[in-house]
């Protein structure tokens, strides 16, 4: 097999495959040229390009001051680093919301300016599910998001658990298949009852990514700073792989300490003047 095979980027069509071969999908946050290569280096099989930057990366409290803009600026930057992941960029709050022609622009945005190779839209209202099937007919892949939509939070009233009754279930059932029939090539459930998130993986057709959702998803989600440890909010549906935030920290405290103490530099890091002969 050649470098150039082993480097193709997967495509909606493999992940299409994955689902049909009961291959676990893999996909985890990037926002930055060297979080996009280590993901992508990994092997894992996605990179999602998340509004949640803007806790991540901008320091904000939600999801929603983040702005298409930025969603460009963190795309392109982790097009660049990688070459084999399936990118997706999440389309921010009130980028698709006022029209299709709005939606159409700003996700022409992702795909021709960052490099994205497809948009996440968040909920199955009329007017999303409008945009989805407008996107797909224009040739930009869709990733559905059901369940806990950050975007919305200001509605919901906070981050916790969704469909947790019945009457709210069947409700995201009806969805999950309407985002289907719009075009979806994937969609993200988030935060649903594990028993809820299996009926709708066993009867959609597109793969289903989880995050808060159980085990039974097509796949799975994470934020990278979750992944490696970072920062000190743990969510319940969250797995701390490493303690990147205490390596990290000790090692800015040694180079401190090397420093006041003027152990560092050492004449390994240094450079002298040339001797004349």
């Amino acid at each position: 097999m050649s470098s150039q095979a082993v480097m193709r980027r997967k495509t909606v069509n493999d992940l299409a495959r994955m689902k049909r071969e009961h291959e676990p999908i893999v996909m985890c946050t990037a926002y930055d040229f060297h979080s996009a290569r280590l993901v992508d280096e990994s092997g894992i099989d996605s990179i999602l390009v998340g509004d949640s930057l803007g806790m991540t990366m901008l320091g904000y409290d939600s999801t929603v001051p983040v702005t298409i803009d930025d969603m460009v600026y963190f795309t392109r930057i982790v097009s660049r680093a990688s070459k084999r992941a399936f990118l997706v960029a999440d389309m921010p709050f009130m980028s698709y919301h006022t029209s299709k022609e709005q939606a159409m622009t700003n996700a022409g945005r992702l795909i021709q300016e960052a490099g994205a190779q497809a948009v996440k839209i968040e909920g199955a209202t009329p007017l999303t599910l409008d945009v989805t099937a407008s996107l797909v007919a224009a040739g930009i892949p869709v990733v559905a998001h059901l369940g806990l939509t950050p975007q919305s939070i200001n509605t919901l009233g906070g981050y916790s658990t969704q469909a947790r009754d019945e009457a709210a279930a069947a409700q995201l059932l009806t969805d999950a298949h309407a985002v289907e029939d719009a075009g979806a090539c994937a969609v993200v459930l988030e935060c649903i009852p594990a028993e809820l998130a299996l009926r709708v993986t066993n009867e959609l057709h597109i793969p289903t990514i989880g995050i808060g959702a159980g085990i039974s998803c097509d796949g799975q989600v994470q934020v990278f700073h979750d992944v490696l440890g970072f920062g000190t909010f743990k969510p319940k549906h969250a797995k701390r792989f490493a303690h990147a935030e205490e390596v990290f920290g000790e090692a800015l405290r040694t180079y401190g300490a090397e420093t006041k103490s003027r152990t560092f530099p050492t004449e390994e890091q240094t450079t002298h003047t040339k001797t004349q002969s």
